[in-house]
């Protein structure tokens, strides 16, 4: 929560505020000398920090230590994980240039997909969705087995960034894994809030970033099998299994670690209490505005949604007009939308859901997390009437009707 003003932060989906444990942490390490790379007691100390690191962050996330692999952050780990995929795959096999990515993906994942189409010769195919925000597995089995030879890599997101729906990865990879291709998930919503057990997922490669779990921003991970090939995207002293070459942040990671291993720790009465005060701000929100339209999966529980996203359509209303007016009030929350060079778009997740363009740009997220309480509930419901109102009248009015 930010202490210089009275504010309610309800965007916690974009990043959360780093917990007083990895501030800590963080702080202490930052006190310290020494490059990790070093062969000096500094540097050995410094290495001896990351490799323990390293080791809580595999054991929270049922994975080997060396398939942890670190960099800056949920952006750079989908970069490397699918274009290094891809140009590994396409270095044994010129044949094998198909992409398959789900309609709903971020675009840390969406942009280097179509950047490989652009400019590496990739053929993309896009996996549908349902209108719960779920793709639809028997369309990718259709897509894969159409022809599998002509698949580099598969890659679905774990939980999605604007609904919460979680995805059936299980499915996912049991059909890749039939055909021997590769597949990663972008995990970067789900850690700290559903279980991840990346050796029992059967995933090749999976994604998470410190900044969502309560950790600093600047640092993630890219979970990695040994045995998989991947093309680096950087090139220098070859630090982190010669997939990520730089001087790593020791203090960085430290507190990654950290967040990570508090995540874990807290992970159910953390999610119970939260789920609790979505349900109180999904109650409220009906109450207010009846006709509001509640998207995504309306079960909770590690097989349907993240307890911490409330996605809501107001229709009538433009969301980035409910956004300013709620920030005028003190309460931060984010659009559906992507704001391309200042121009607001509807959400690419609502319009792949089915959802007409209107409807698309009528929605906010509002997303809880550990510094949440029912007070700052309480204050947006207490805000949505005039907000709700003044947004409606203007949208009127800039319709003409």
């Amino acid at each position: 929560m930010n202490e210089t003003r009275d504010t309610v932060y309800l965007d916690h989906a974009a990043t959360t505020p780093m917990v007083p444990e990895a501030i800590e942490v963080m702080a202490r390490e930052m006190a310290r000398t020494g490059n990790a790379s070093s062969l000096h007691t500094s540097g050995r100390t410094a290495r001896r920090t990351v490799e323990e690191s390293r080791e809580l962050i595999a054991d929270r996330l049922g994975a080997r230590p060396s398939e942890v692999v670190f960099l800056s952050g949920g952006t750079e780990a989908n970069n490397l994980a699918i274009k290094g995929l891809y140009w590994s795959r396409v270095g044994a096999d010129p044949g094998r240039r198909r992409v398959i990515f789900s309609s709903i993906e971020h675009h840390a994942l969406l942009d280097p997909v179509t950047w490989l189409a652009k400019h590496e010769g990739a053929v993309i195919d896009m996996t549908p969705v349902d209108r719960l925000g779920r793709i639809l597995i028997d369309d990718l089995r259709t897509s894969v087995e159409s022809d599998p030879t002509s698949v580099a890599a598969i890659t679905t997101m774990w939980a999605n960034n604007e609904l919460g729906t979680i995805q059936p990865i299980a499915e996912v990879v049991a059909i890749a894994h039939a055909h021997g291709i590769p597949v990663h998930s972008d995990a970067v919503q789900a850690a700290g809030y559903v279980p991840l057990d990346f050796a029992a997922s059967g995933l090749d490669a999976m994604t998470v970033t410190a900044h969502k779990l309560g950790g600093p921003v600047g640092v993630g991970a890219l979970l990695m099998k040994r045995e998989l090939d991947a093309t680096p995207l950087l090139h220098g002293g070859g630090q982190e299994r010669d997939v990520r070459s730089g001087t790593i942040s020791v203090a960085a990671i430290a507190a990654f670690a950290k967040a990570m291993d508090l995540a874990v720790a807290r992970r159910d009465e953390t999610s119970a209490r939260i789920e609790r005060l979505r349900a109180h701000l999904i109650d409220g929100i009906r109450r207010i505005v009846p006709d509001a339209i509640i998207n995504g999966d309306p079960e909770p529980g590690a097989d349907h949604r993240l307890p911490n996203i409330a996605h809501v359509t107001f229709p009538g209303c433009e969301g980035d007009a409910m956004l300013m007016l709620f920030d005028a009030q003190g309460i931060e929350c984010s659009t559906g939308s992507a704001c391309t060079a200042g121009v607001p778009q509807p959400s690419h997740v609502l319009l792949a859901m089915g959802y007409s363009d209107v409807a698309a740009r009528g929605s906010l997220r509002l997303s809880l997390g550990h510094t949440n309480t029912r007070a700052d509930v309480d204050a947006f419901l207490a805000a949505l009437p005039a907000v709700h109102e003044r947004a409606f009248a203007a949208n009127l009015a800039r319709s003409g009707s």
